[in-house]
């Protein structure tokens, strides 16, 4: 009697999670309140981000009118830099789509299959089958981990340079539009008396630029690790962890089955 009520609960208690997880579990991993601060940050990240982008175009536009070949390169350069932010761009969109897409993968379908593999592993005396359902159970809880932690990761790494990044976009502005003042000048008083200016000032502007370039590269950077480099190792760490659980040849689970 006490081998079959064993064999009973460990029947029933995975139907009782898979349950649990399928119309308690997935409402909150798939709810946008449940993650309400992450989406913030990832919103927050797309403005940063996007200020980047325009303040880089419109430098580089501004540069251009700079009389001379002296600012092209640097002007081409910031251009080149928008289809860099793009990309981070499309890596923060698809972080936070997967936010809800992995929750809805993981509790509405991967752990409410495992629970039941489980229990019919149970019945019909099958232990490749409870094998692979500790697999889906640790491959569910590993997708849905992916993004939560690389954020939280990011939102670290991102916190010491925040006002790096700031400060670069004020830097561009400042730059941009005294450029833009400089080019209304020699339209006010003439272009003989705007190259002179420009000739007493050109090293200061150049120096100017290349560290607005300079500040430019540091932000990509970041917002490149922060975005595309930590979800890739978030991931490869939680491969990492799964194939090292499921390569102990599956006596860990054994043991709390005795238990």
């Amino acid at each position: 009697m006490n081998n079959k009520r064993k064999q009973i609960i460990k029947i029933v208690i995975p139907l009782i999670i898979a349950l649990l997880s399928v119309f308690v579990f997935a409402r909150f991993t798939t709810s946008t309140e449940y993650h309400a601060k992450t989406i913030q940050f990832l919103n927050e990240k797309k403005t940063t981000v996007m200020e980047l982008t325009a303040a880089s175009t419109a430098a580089s536009a501004a540069i251009t009118l700079i009389p001379g070949d002296t600012g092209t390169p640097i002007a081409e350069k910031l251009a080149d830099l928008s289809s860099y932010f793009l990309v981070v761009l499309c890596a923060l969109f698809l972080e936070k789509y997967l936010l809800t897409i992995t929750g809805y993968a993981a509790f509405m379908i991967l752990i409410p299959i495992a629970c039941v593999l489980y229990s019919a592993s149970e019945i019909f005396k099958r232990n490749i089958w409870k094998q692979f359902a500790y697999k889906l159970v640790l491959f569910g809880l590993g997708i849905y981990l992916i993004v939560p932690v690389s954020v939280k990761v990011s939102d670290m790494i991102e916190t010491t340079y925040q006002t790096s990044i700031e400060q670069t976009i004020d830097s561009a502005k400042q730059t941009t539009e005294e450029i833009k003042d400089s080019s209304d000048e020699e339209e006010s008083s003439g272009v003989s008396g705007f190259i002179s200016k420009v000739k007493d000032g050109v090293s200061d502007t150049t120096a100017k630029i290349q560290n607005v370039l300079n500040n430019f590269i540091e932000a990509l950077a970041v917002m490149i690790v922060t975005s595309c480099l930590i979800p890739i190792l978030v991931m490869i760490f939680f491969v990492w962890i799964i194939k090292s659980m499921l390569g102990m040849d599956m006596t860990g689970w054994k043991r709390i089955e005795r238990i």
